[in-house]
């Protein structure tokens, strides 16, 4: 259960990045987590705030927010959403992520750890740019599925 809820924290990060460089000016910045509109499975990690900005041709994201029992969380992904593989740092639930997509308002991602997928999930950017939502899924700790839902407004 708490391997989910990390994993789905690495999502909502990564997802946001890849949406706001690639073909959206607008995603780029500082995101918050709106708890009141986000569905989390019990002990989910959140992600408080999520930071996009550019690293030269590629994305950086940035994201700090707090495990399942109130531990501080931090994790980087820097990466093109070109459908490839890049290093995850500081996240014990993935080593890799793909983001496919970044044209329009959706992208979709995918987290790996030792080869084996353990996260997907879709980032949706609303049309006025205001606001991004994430629905993560995969397997976590005890091999327990989770799905979460979580909704982040722009700074």
């Amino acid at each position: 259960m708490r391997f989910g809820r990390f994993v789905f924290a690495l999502a909502v990060l990564f997802a946001g990045a890849g949406v706001c460089h690639a073909q959206n000016p607008n995603m780029m910045g500082t995101w918050k987590l709106n708890e009141a509109k986000s569905k989390f499975s019990p002990g989910a990690n959140k992600n408080h705030t999520v930071v996009y900005e550019a690293a030269g041709d590629m994305i950086k994201v940035t994201v700090d927010g707090v495990d399942g029992v109130g531990a501080a969380t931090h994790n980087e992904w820097t990466g093109k959403f070109d459908g490839k593989d890049y290093a995850v740092t500081g996240s014990p639930t993935a080593d890799m992520r793909s983001y496919t997509g970044g044209r329009g308002r959706t992208l979709s991602l995918r987290e790996k750890k030792g080869g084996k997928v353990v996260l997907t999930g879709t980032i949706t950017v609303s049309k006025d740019g205001r606001t991004r939502t994430v629905t993560a899924s995969g397997m976590g700790a005890g091999g327990k599925r989770f799905r979460n839902v979580a909704v982040y407004d722009k700074q």
